[in-house]
């Protein structure tokens, strides 16, 4: 999601926060000798040798490390590995790119630690290894470090789910299909305070020009009401499923007439408005239409019914609007591009804090199920971040596509800990 929504706290589902804080980067990097993997929708891995791998200073991170051996690690050898293996690949693909030295950017893991372990993943890859030897390679190549607090105790912190939902869409508003996902506006303004305020670094506003000032840029209820409104990418037939795609960040929309009829389109996080996040569930309640406990989607979407004269009133309750890219659904399998600009897997993606756990680190997460007590463990990768994801080990766990997920997502607010899984050779977890 962006990063000025607030975390929402009237039930587990509306806490979900998504994908993604910033549009993903695009690939870059100088040439190097190419490998001989290709990774799905990513192509070639390409490794370049470590001399072609510039370097940027070294960014301070929050957390500390502790050593650790792989049997400390809760479930380890019960991680079914078998499907493991391309999406390690994947994102290697991510640790290759060169670094940029942007502070505004999330903090990724330091590239040239990886080259020798990608480098070796390369060749490996060539035999598609079945679970035993990707669970033997991870052993030789890497070393677990258990991620700590300040007080140097072992980090335990919230973890919640998020996931892709599916909405039903038109290209063209009309009947049913009057509730918009909107492109990036072409009179949006980004600014970088840290490009002229140092010490400002990682800091962003968003506005627009009027006249020769650049003001705030435009509430929910100033574009809905605007005649000049954003680009449409397409009209959603229900207005509080477009509002909790925008929570989550991306989703599917099914497109239901017109010449794309029977098409499935991806609407990604582009960029928002840069207003702060407001809950509509909130609203209901200070508004006396719903009682604390009953803030769900469900009832939300009830009130909507019941209301529908209301329903813009209760939308504009919340200024921040968030715009959208329209991407193809190349593998049904695979989730929108987190902050990292890879696919999100469903069960091995996770949302983090980077000044912890840098974008492209992998990390063994001990958790529970959703609204349980039943171990969920395993290898999952730091692809993407959120507003609400702040603090050692705090993690965000990407559920993947549909009502299954979304029930997953919902009702998960669990306790995790963490730990960073980093090239033995590296030293200490780092960052660039």
């Amino acid at each position: 999601m962006n990063r000025l929504l607030k975390l929402l706290c009237l039930s587990p589902l509306l806490a979900a926060l998504a994908s993604c804080t910033t549009p993903p980067p695009s690939a870059s990097g100088e040439p190097g000798q190419p490998g001989s993997v290709n990774v799905s929708d990513t192509g070639p891995l390409v490794v370049p040798p470590l001399n072609a791998l510039r370097d940027t200073p070294a960014r301070t991170l929050a957390g500390r490390f502790q050593r650790a051996a792989w049997a400390e690690l809760p479930g380890w050898s019960n991680d079914d590995l078998s499907r493991f293996w391309p999406l390690f690949l994947r994102n290697c693909q991510g640790l290759m790119r060169q670094t940029t030295g942007n502070l505004a950017a999330p903090a990724r893991a330091t590239p040239r630690a990886w080259q020798p372990v990608c480098a070796a993943a390369v060749s490996l890859g060539k035999t598609a290894p079945d679970a035993v030897t990707v669970r033997q390679f991870l052993q030789t190549q890497l070393q677990p470090w258990r991620l700590n607090g300040a007080d140097n105790r072992p980090a335990s912190n919230t973890v919640t789910g998020y996931y892709e939902p599916l909405v039903t869409g038109s290209r063209t508003q009309g009947g049913p299909y009057q509730w918009p996902l909107y492109a990036v506006p072409d009179d949006l303004l980004t600014i970088d305070l840290g490009a002229v305020y140092p010490d400002l670094a990682g800091k962003r506003v968003r506005g627009k020009l009027v006249g020769k000032r650049v003001v705030p840029y435009d509430t929910r209820a100033a574009i809905a009401s605007s005649g000049n409104r954003p680009p449409v990418i397409v009209w959603v037939d229900d207005p509080v499923d477009n509002f909790f795609l925008q929570v989550q960040g991306s989703g599917r929309v099914l497109l239901k007439d017109g010449p794309d009829a029977g098409t499935t389109i991806r609407v990604a996080y582009a960029d928002h408005n840069g207003q702060p996040y407001a809950s509509i569930g909130r609203w209901l309640i200070d508004k006396g239409e719903l009682r604390a406990n009953e803030a769900s989607m469900q009832n939300i979407r009830a009130w909507a019914q019941r209301n529908p004269a209301r329903v813009q009133e209760m939308l504009n309750a919340n200024p921040a609007v968030v715009f959208f890219r329209e991407e193809a659904v190349v593998d049904p399998e695979l989730g929108p591009k987190g902050a990292y600009g890879i696919a999100l897997a469903a069960h091995r993606s996770i949302a983090v804090d980077t000044s912890f756990v840098p974008l492209g680190t992998p990390v063994y997460l001990a958790t529970t199920w959703p609204a349980s007590d039943r171990p969920l463990q395993g290898l999952v990768f730091a692809q993407d971040t959120g507003a609400a994801i702040k603090g050692a080990a705090r993690a965000d766990f990407y559920w993947g596509f549909g009502d299954e997920a979304g029930a997953q997502a919902g009702r998960m607010k669990q306790r995790g800990q963490m730990w960073v899984l980093w090239p033995k050779q590296a030293g200490e977890p780092s960052a660039r």
